[in-house]
């Protein structure tokens, strides 16, 4: 026996129909319809079919099979069935290609999915714009608060894990299970080391939680189109509790979740031929199948996939709400994971950078010089950086002071720790006390987080501090107490504070006038000459002058890629019979800038240029000039000039050293080694040393 349709196509009687819902103008979701089994259509979960549209009855109409045709019967719904257009009133047999329309969705009517249905420029005048009232009912709209929002059984686009108000009485059992299981699956999802192991355990949880017996996780790879096809997923991880292979779900459902946004439960793919040829599952008898997006943003980034090959036990709309709750977790945390090992790479390449610059700190902040000030400086440094004893760095400005201090903690046990450095002359008396020390969120205005002080971040390390005699009296006793080794307080804060610090200390001011004047503890001085390093100026190892012209210059052109190759005789000369008031940092900019400013492949005399301030070019004897001098070496000459600097200055040493252009420390070496002693008749009034 055949069935005739309106277009004259015949059907055995036998045939399978289906429902095919269009959402926009597209044809989406497919229900196979089953003779002996009724077919219901409505806004409640209970239905086969679920529309979500308020002008739809919960309990709106049905299908099923009478004899051998394909009935539809409105249940009595508010706004009434249509069917082509025209109401339809009881029970209204279906034809193939007829159009059903229940509020704002559309269902077509077919035997075959092969023939196309009507695009909706092919559709009745009413379908593309006309509302139901124009044919004769008015749409009653349900109450939203008269009864609860319905779950989705086919689509979800979230799931009631998200919602703000607790589950129904009814379900809050079942709600409180999975909810367990979602808090256990997502602690071990935050333990995952990398992708392969995260996605292994979600899809554990996912068996464990849904009856699936199949899944998998498809990921984009990196640097896929923002419009991805279901073609470009990889597959990154797959569970099967048989010995079933895996095959990708079909275009058509990955399309549809892809479109949409929204998980995707389909049942009975394998009953039937066309559909599974359609779906591609037939190979592996798949009942049900869920296909729920990995979504950050707008963005989606991955699928799951879950197969029931158990006709007893399919999926079902709980199972496709849990995987998508698990999916909007899996994505968070793949992100999250990604960001983690992009930090890390981003730490490792960090290390090996820094690295790579210690090691090239340590070759141009070599302490350049054959004199015999600088050996005798290089060998002071290798016998006090052991010892971890605090050290009092002293020299003019420029001679190199943190290039010493460097050098120390370089040659140290803590030469793995931290090098902070500070000026103690560049801030306030607050936001010196704030960076030393550090404060907390709220202790003074501007302090919008808690902020970690130099002692902290130095704990392990060497802590250098510039200019230590411009720290106020305050602020210089809360440093004495930390040298002492004592606790410190953050600013603003009472939490006692240890540190393991070591202190080197340096400044181009007199500390012993300083003390003497009241503005430098005594106590706080005797603390930091422990260790007394002095870095001696250019104008006492001339001689090295031009070594440190070729470093400087050798280091520049590398950095700037000029063609200089070399500095001529004459510019060195006008190097060598320079005062140097900026010590070696002058020395430094005096060669970057004849670098620079060089036309050819070696400096020469025109393109240096020396500032006069604070000194002038040495003075040279003419050739021709003859002056008698008395047979004396320079030793002598040198005690009686200090003898007279002295006298003049009555004894007064810091006022005799900056006459001399020496360092006070150098003063009284020199006194020392040339065994000049006050005489008894002249009162005290410096303080020598210790």
């Amino acid at each position: 026996m055949v069935v005739e349709s309106s277009s004259d196509t015949k059907y055995p009687t036998d045939t399978i129909a289906y429902l095919v819902v269009r959402e926009g103008n597209q044809w989406r979701d497919v229900f196979r319809l089953t003779p002996g089994h009724v077919t219901t259509i409505g806004r409640a979960p209970t239905n086969r079919i679920v529309v979500r549209d308020e002008v739809c009855s919960r309990n709106h109409c049905e299908v099923f099979r009478s004899g051998s045709k394909w009935t539809l019967r409105d249940l009595g719904s508010r706004n009434g069935t249509l069917v082509d257009g025209m109401p339809s009133v009881g029970d209204r047999e279906l034809e193939e290609g007829q159009l059903i329309r229940i509020g704002l969705c559309d269902l077509g009517f077919t035997f075959d999915l092969s023939r196309p249905l009507p695009d909706v420029d092919e559709m009745p005048q009413q379908y593309e714009g006309e509302s139901e009232v124009d044919s004769g009912y008015e749409l009653v709209f349900d109450n939203p608060a008269q009864e609860a929002e319905p779950a989705i059984i086919h689509r979800a686009s979230e799931t009631r894990f998200h919602a703000d108000s607790p589950p129904e009485a009814t379900d809050r059992d079942s709600s409180s299970r999975e909810l367990a299981q979602l808090y256990r699956l997502a602690l071990e999802m935050g333990a995952a080391q990398d992708s392969q192991s995260l996605a292994k355990v979600v899809l554990d949880g996912l068996f464990d939680g849904t009856c699936a017996d199949i899944g998998a996780i498809l990921l984009l790879p990196e640097g896929a189109t923002a419009d991805p096809q279901p073609g470009e997923f990889l597959v990154v991880a797959y569970k099967s509790k048989g010995d079933q292979p895996y095959q990708k779900v079909s275009d058509h459902l990955s399309e549809s979740v892809l479109s949409s946004r929204e998980a995707v439960l389909a049942r009975d793919v394998a009953d039937d031929s066309r559909l599974a040829s359609r779906d591609s599952l037939g190979q592996i008898h798949a009942k049900s199948v869920i296909c729920a997006p990995l979504r950050i943003e707008e963005a989606i980034h991955g699928v799951i996939h879950l197969y029931s090959t158990n006709p007893d036990n399919p999926l079902d709309p709980d199972d496709l709400e849990f995987t998508l709750a698990v999916a909007d977790q899996l994505a968070l945390a793949f992100e999250n994971l990604k960001q983690r090992e992009s930090l890390a790479d981003g730490l490792a390449r960090a290390q090996d950078e820094n690295l790579v610059l210690r090691r090239q700190l340590d070759m141009e902040h070599e302490l350049i010089g054959d004199h015999a000030t600088m050996v005798q400086l290089r060998e002071n440094i290798l016998r006090i950086a052991p010892t971890d004893a605090t050290v009092l760095v002293r020299g003019e400005s420029g001679t190199g002071k943190e290039l010493v201090s460097r050098a120390i903690h370089g040659s140290s046990e803590r030469h793995g720790g931290p090098f902070i450095c500070m000026n103690c002359a560049a801030l306030s008396e607050s936001l010196l006390e704030s960076e030393l020390f550090g404060h907390e969120k709220g202790s003074f205005t501007g302090a919008t987080m808690r902020k970690l002080g130099k002692f902290e971040q130095a704990d392990g390390g060497s802590l250098f501090l510039d200019e230590v005699g411009e720290m106020s009296l305050p602020i210089q006793a809360k440093f004495l107490r930390v040298l002492e080794g004592h606790p410190f307080e953050r600013v603003g804060g009472a939490e006692s504070i240890h540190v393991n610090v070591r202190v080197v200390a340096a400044t181009n001011r007199d500390l012993e006038e300083a003390v003497r004047e009241g503005v430098f503890r005594k106590d706080l001085y005797f603390r930091l000459h422990v260790v007394d390093l002095t870095v001696p100026s250019l104008r006492d190892h001339l001689s090295d002058v031009p070594l440190l012209a070729n470093y400087f210059l050798e280091r520049i052109v590398r950095r700037t890629g000029r063609p200089v190759k070399g500095v001529s005789p004459e510019a060195l000369d006008v190097l060598m019979n320079h005062e140097w008031p900026g010590n070696i940092r002058q020395l430094q900019n005096a060669i970057e800038r004849a670098v620079i400013l060089s036309p050819g492949e070696l400096v020469e005399a025109g393109d240096i240029q020396l500032s006069t301030l604070g000194g002038s070019p040495r003075r040279q004897m003419p050739p021709s000039e003859s002056v008698d001098t008395p047979e004396v070496s320079l030793e002598v000459v040198e005690k009686q000039h200090i003898l007279s600097t002295l006298s003049r200055t009555s004894w007064n040493k810091s006022r005799a050293a900056q006459i001399l252009g020496i360092e006070r420390s150098t003063l009284d070496r020199k006194l020392k080694r040339y065994k000049i002693s006050r005489p008894p008749s002249d009162p005290a009034e410096a303080i020598d040393g210790e």
